[in-house]
């Protein structure tokens, strides 16, 4: 069917509708990873977004049940230059536009998405409506009043307290969009996972006789989460915290530190991040839009990305608390980082 991409800075692009025949709208922001686009698909920091890939072709692999980071999608649009009619690959058990058909998630193709990215780099991240209609210039206004994410991790966090069993550490695991491959990787070495709704009080979650707590990913503006901060406030120093990404940001506003939001986020599975205490560099896996830029000063910066010098690490011995940006767990992007679930393991067995 054919539509339109309309850009929040008055640009339009034609090209045609897939997936869900239907219209959304959503922040617009680009993935630069050339494979895994079910792994970014189905991750729930990015709820809200409109996703736009910069490899051209999309699909090539078709879509398996095994390497879902969550029970659906849960962004607002895909943007593809072109998707692949006749995956080819063993593991392929439905194509792309019967995944996003499933999901109800409207795609958009068509359209050049190198240049889309030049222009989200240029002028930064913005909000963008995928439809079939000729709106007006009212009309457009309206939906993007309307657009609002504020309330995303209270979309994809779990309803509920659930367990996942093992022998080792007790890990409390506050959920506010966690990828599956997160709770993989401690499950591989052994944790005990109590996984506690993103509201979840301090109190609570001290009642399961917990060894650490683990701060997940998720989308959205930590500065939104007032009442989650204050709740890890009361857990710094009663017990070891560790945390991936907006958990990184979560540890910056509870000890006094800032974030600040990227002109256009960092999302991709190659961005170069040096560990400073090791003095080595690894490729990294990432998805944020925003980013700490204040430290606080109980904090030690451990991490840095060598694309921007942003902050990408956090680290403080006394408190017994250690947090990164980026992605460790990948899926998709390189498995160069997995040694810091060691390392998260080791703060919360330190005394």
């Amino acid at each position: 069917m054919k539509g339109k991409l309309i850009l929040e800075n008055g640009m339009s692009f034609e090209g045609k509708i897939f997936g869900e025949l239907s219209e959304t709208v959503g922040e617009l922001v680009f993935n630069t990873g050339m494979t895994g686009y079910q792994e970014v698909l189905t991750d729930p920091s990015y709820c809200g977004q409109i996703v736009v890939m910069t490899y051209p072709m999309i699909g090539n692999y078709g879509i398996n049940l095994e390497d879902m980071e969550s029970d659906k999608i849960h962004m607002k649009g895909f943007v593809i230059k072109e998707d692949a009619k006749l995956p080819n690959n063993f593991r392929c058990e439905m194509t792309l536009d019967g995944f996003l058909r499933q999901n109800k998630i409207v795609a958009f193709k068509g359209v050049d998405t190198r240049e889309l990215t030049k222009i989200i780099r240029e002028q930064g991240a913005m909000k963008a409506i995928i439809t079939s209609d000729d709106l007006t210039e009212k009309e457009i206004m309206e939906r993007f009043g309307k657009y609002d994410n504020k309330d995303a991790v209270s979309i994809v966090s779990t309803p509920k307290i659930y367990e996942i069993p093992g022998d080792g550490i007790r890990l409390g695991v506050m959920d506010f969009g966690i990828k599956r491959n997160i709770l993989r990787s401690f499950k591989r070495r052994g944790c005990h996972m109590v996984v506690f709704p993103w509201n979840t009080t301090a109190e609570e979650m001290l009642k399961y006789n917990l060894d650490g707590v683990f701060l997940s990913n998720g989308p959205g503006d930590p500065a939104n989460l007032t009442g989650v901060i204050n709740e890890i406030k009361k857990l710094v120093g009663k017990l070891p915290i560790v945390g991936i990404c907006l958990g990184h940001q979560l540890l910056a506003w509870t000890l006094g530190g800032t974030t600040t939001k990227l002109k256009y986020g960092h999302r991709g599975c190659n961005h170069p991040v040096k560990d400073l205490e090791k003095n080595k560099i690894f490729i990294t896996s990432q998805n944020h839009g925003y980013v700490v830029d204040k430290v606080p000063e109980c904090m030690t910066v451990t991490h840095v990305s060598l694309n921007d010098n942003s902050i990408e690490g956090m680290r403080s011995k006394d408190l017994r608390i250690m947090c990164v940006q980026y992605h460790p767990e990948a899926w998709p992007g390189p498995k160069d980082s997995d040694y810091l679930f060691d390392e998260f393991l080791k703060v919360v067995k330190e005394k």
